[in-house]
């Protein structure tokens, strides 16, 4: 590899910073980058920023209420479950662009006994689901079929997800959780900026349905700060889960609205398929790395295997040595992740519908054969990767994660794919519907109306739940398995790189928590062939130099949200970080 390229904005300041002193060193910025922004916030800001600590518990998500009801429910000695749960319930209500009862999503727990189990309740297809529904009578995909009408809602996952959580791990009743979420609705909130910045994207379309105009829009216009947001239908929903649980959701009354709206809007749900949802737990994805113990979602999530496998193709270069955004570093990060998409997009899905072949994915030769393709000084066209480019993922998740005081953690992460899903509200449920069967293969082989070529095996079948990149991540330390780090974030197919470089930022590049998750960023994907970086990631001289080996980069303002906790090793306190890139976010702790 080429030598690299002097270190630039924060890459700078956090090479002077010790890695075992990461967890809690603040680190120093050279004077040549105090102008250099990412975001609107300046490198300045961003090598002295410091996380939240607690030494009780601690809840980080991109909604402050909804952080502030885990933090409540942990006081009132619920344990993390018991606070995740509240916090997905609060979420619904405060940020309903992305927090769903109308979604589906993927909970993974470290149980204070050490045990890791990972909750699957993903969106399934509906019974009536075929391989070419998004197609016209020639077999050409129709753009918009998938995102915009009733056909791309799945069954939602979200009500037996967080409810067979609780009843598992938790300590608190459904009335408990789910009451701070009634209230939000019944009450309001005041909305802030970034709540409205998020309203405005899809005015238009609220505009469209007169149940979503009469509580999105403020008497026909779109509201402003200070605004306050009431949601009464959706606390009539919410009141019939806390009152009746899974039965109102799936057998009972908000299943029979659903499906009235499917029908008089051309959808394909039936009370069956309310009736034959299940949620599936599963073993997590495990794997090791410099003396850490990565614990990750498993498929359908394609999350957990790609990061193992971009880890461990990355285990024997000197990353520490090399720093953050220099020309080594970024070289072998970007074709670790450039093979690991391609067997992601090759080989992952649903295993009820598709054989997983995790353990050679994962297997030690398998990787070493990777790692041997990667030229010194080269980029690899990503043409002579062999893989097939898997769907376009819809962006607007949202992750939260949680720490108690006994020791158990919980990071979840779910969502309705494209902000507000479809856009639509059946009847007076008060709730979004998802739009998730657009994470579907809509047509293997061909080109879709993106120009993505999609594979087989995450084509559409009956009942089969989408392949996803969501990533909710635990990591344990040492030999005793520790707790270290729970970590997540929204982005679509960038939420596999984006956590990845969380966790390598700080056991590689010595940054604390909440330098981790503000750094800009890249990410490759395999196809197309281009890497998205952030402002601010690369000195001007080791683009040029990455560029000269053949590297092809487009500048993104930012993308995900990463809300992340770590245990200091040495007292044991938590610190937690909420992304800078969602400024209504929060860490709160006690």
């Amino acid at each position: 590899m080429t030598k690299s390229a002097p270190l630039w904005g924060l890459a700078a300041a956090l090479a002077a910073v010790p890695v075992a002193q990461a967890a809690s060193q603040q680190a120093p910025i050279p004077q040549q980058a105090l102008d250099a922004t990412a975001h609107g916030t300046t490198m300045a800001e961003l090598a002295n920023a410091r996380p939240v600590t607690a030494v009780h518990g601690m809840v980080v998500s991109d909604q402050h209420l909804a952080s502030d009801v885990g933090v409540e429910i942990l006081k009132e000695g619920g344990n993390a479950v018991d606070a995740a749960v509240a916090v997905g319930f609060a979420q619904a209500v405060v940020n309903p662009c992305c927090g769903n009862i109308g979604g589906g999503g993927f909970m993974l727990v470290h149980l204070a006994n050490g045990q890791n189990v990972f909750l699957d309740f993903r969106e399934k297809a509906p019974l009536k689901a075929t391989p070419t529904m998004f197609q016209d009578a020639k077999g050409n995909v129709i753009h918009g079929k998938s995102t915009s009408t009733y056909l791309g809602v799945g069954v939602p996952g979200t009500v037996m997800g967080l409810d067979t959580a609780l009843k598992k791990y938790g300590t608190m009743s459904l009335g408990q959780v789910i009451a701070p979420a009634i209230k939000l609705a019944n009450d309001g909130f005041e909305l802030d900026q970034g709540d409205v910045n998020v309203l405005n994207q899809r005015v238009k379309d609220f505009a469209k349905h007169p149940n979503v105009a009469a509580i999105f829009l403020n008497q026909g216009k779109p509201y402003v700060p200070g605004d306050r947001l009431r949601q009464p239908q959706l606390a009539k929903t919410l009141e019939l889960i806390s009152k009746d649980g899974t039965g109102a959701f799936y057998r009972g009354p908000i299943a029979q609205d659903v499906v009235a709206g499917s029908d008089a809007n051309g959808g394909l749900l039936s009370l069956q398929d309310f009736a034959d949802y299940t949620v599936q737990w599963e073993t997590p994805i495990t794997c090791t790395y410099h003396g850490y113990t990565y614990v990750a979602a498993p498929p359908p999530s394609s999350g957990g295997v790609s990061i193992c496998q971009i880890l461990q193709i990355l285990e024997p270069y000197p990353l520490a040595k090399w720093g953050y955004g220099s020309v080594n570093g970024a070289h072998a990060i970007i074709e670790a992740e450039r093979r690991a998409y391609a067997d992601r997009n090759t080989y992952l899905g649903d295993p009820a519908f598709v054989h997983n072949p995790i353990a050679k994915l994962l297997a030690p030769d398998h990787v070493a054969a990777l790692r041997d393709t990667i030229l010194p000084g080269k980029a690899t066209p990503s043409s002579e990767v062999k893989g097939s480019l898997g769907p376009e993922e819809g962006t607007n998740t949202t992750h939260y994660s949680v720490v108690d005081s006994h020791g158990n953690a919980v990071a979840v992460t779910y969502t309705i794919n494209y902000l507000f899903g479809n856009g639509q509200i059946a009847g007076d449920t008060g709730f979004f519907l998802n739009n998730e069967m657009d994470d579907f293969t809509s047509k293997p082989g061909v080109p879709n109306s993106f120009g993505l070529v999609q594979d087989k095996a995450n084509r559409i079948e009956p009942g089969k739940r989408p392949l996803s990149s969501m990533s909710p991540s635990i990591v344990l330390r040492g030999p005793e398995k520790k707790l270290y780090m729970v970590t997540g974030s929204p982005g679509g197919s960038t939420i596999i790189t984006t956590v990845l470089q969380s966790f390598l930022n700080v056991a590689e590049f010595g940054m604390n928590i909440k330098q981790a998750v503000d750094a800009p960023r890249m990410h490759m994907q395999w196809l197309p062939d281009t890497v998205m970086i952030e402002p601010g990631l690369f000195a001007p001289e080791a683009q040029k130099q990455l560029e000269a080996m053949g590297y092809k980069f487009r500048q993104v303002q930012s993308w995900g949200a990463d809300e992340a906790i770590l245990v200091d090793p040495k007292t044991g306190a938590l610190e937690g970080a909420n992304d800078r890139r969602r400024p209504a976010g929060l860490a709160a702790g006690y």
